[in-house]
């Protein structure tokens, strides 16, 4: 094994089979791990497609494995290499073991995939827990209803695991708002190993620079996220839009680089004929532009949460039903609570009930109105259990001995 240097190294691992929440999550923590320990390195090992779109911090890299996609009857293909899935899955594995036997990390912290995509990460999880190298799981605030999440995570044989493997169980949201395993019945060993962070705050970007905001005057900006599966709430905000020409403010609609090419032509065609309407296609600094505008459209992704939260930014949410109800679970409990406004998409869309909620958003209050206590201390937390975690850890000279 090379000689190791004196700095922490902390590993994150996201499987990253489409959309962007996986990849700006860990992105975000990492960034903020190298912000407050001078001494850290991090590297993201991911299989998003487009983590190179993005800019990272000196002391953060990333290694992408190849990717798959999950296709409509639940099984996954390679995504760009023709390939056997099977054979893709086998080279995926090989690069996460050989990545961290090489990185040889003072901590793991894997995201949401306990053993990783079709238990992909299982080998380099059993690998480090030998050398005695902490393991983290990172969940985000919802999981999924419980009918449907206790019985995946009992078939993908998750609770061993959980029981066998990981040192440490990190939500990263609050119980008062969302518990992500109600509903399973974990051993009492596991409930031990979890903590709750609250939500992770996000800041406006500094390296590079997104396009500039289209409009001089108040705007609300549109996003569905990665875009794969939000065409039918931009499509809603665009016929609102066409329908009532004196909207309150103008829109600035992000497509999100997964939507389909051919309904972002559409999109874009439509959106030449408004002049309170300009539409653009993926943006890397999504915090900054979300900072710039009034307000918010969205569908309700953890990540667009916590930024709506973080920049304090009145929102209308239309959170996806299928094929999981995580968004609908926080976007309902969220409006509970007062934090968002919600709009139920039940395949009707009518142009009048979107008019109404834009109309209706500037009076909306704001997230900072409502008080809730710790709900964005999420990365001064995780710092905190991430310093906790590596100082219980063996030394590296310690791990080496262990392992061989």
């Amino acid at each position: 094994m090379a000689k190791r240097s004196d700095q922490t190294r902390v590993l994150i691992y996201s499987h990253d089979s489409f959309g962007l929440g996986h990849l700006r999550r860990c992105r975000a923590i990492a960034h903020d791990l190298v912000e407050n320990h001078k001494d850290m390195s991090v590297l993201i090992l991911s299989g998003s497609p487009i983590i190179g779109s993005f800019d990272f911090r000196s002391r953060v890299d990333f290694v992408r494995v190849p990717g798959v996609i999950k296709l409509r009857n639940g099984e996954y293909t390679s995504l760009n290499l023709h390939i056997d899935t099977e054979e893709t899955l086998a080279m995926r594995a090989s690069i996460i073991e050989h990545t961290a036997e090489t990185f040889d990390p003072d901590l793991l912290i894997v995201d949401k995939e306990p053993l990783g995509l079709r238990g992909e990460a299982k080998a380099t999880l059993e690998m480090l827990k030998a050398r005695g190298t902490p393991l983290a799981l990172g969940l985000r605030d919802v999981m999924d209803e419980p009918a449907l999440l206790a019985p995946e995570w009992e078939r993908k044989n998750v609770l061993p695991a959980l029981e066998d493997l990981y040192d440490h169980i990190w939500i990263y949201g609050l119980p008062q708002i969302c518990e992500p395993l109600k509903g399973i019945d974990l051993p009492r060993g596991v409930r031990s190993k979890m903590a709750y962070t609250g939500y992770l705050p996000r800041s406006v970007s500094t390296g590079g620079g997104p396009a500039a905001a289209p409009f001089d005057e108040p705007h609300v900006l549109v996003t569905p996220g990665g875009g794969g599966d939000g065409e039918d709430m931009v499509d809603w905000v665009l016929t609102a839009y066409e329908a009532d020409r004196k909207m309150p403010h103008p829109a600035l609609i992000v497509m999100g680089p997964f939507m389909q090419r051919e309904r972002q032509a559409d999109f874009i065609g439509r959106a030449e004929m408004l002049d309170d309407v300009e539409i653009i296609t993926f943006d890397a600094h999504m915090e900054n532009l979300i900072e710039a505008a009034v307000g918010v459209v969205a569908m309700g992704g953890y990540n667009t949460f916590c930024e709506i939260l973080s920049f304090d930014k009145r929102a209308v949410l239309v959170p996806r039903t299928r094929p999981r109800m995580e968004q609908y679970i926080r976007v309902s409990r969220a409006e509970d609570l007062g934090l968002v406004r919600m709009l139920e998409d039940d395949g009707h869309r009518p142009p009048s009930a979107m008019i109404r909620a834009l109309r209706a958003l500037p009076a909306q209050p704001k997230p900072s109105e409502i008080v809730v206590p710790g709900l964005l201390e999420g990365l001064v937390n995780v710092n905190r259990l991430v310093d906790a975690a590596v100082d219980r850890a063996p030394t590296p000279t310690l791990r080496a001995r262990q392992s061989a």
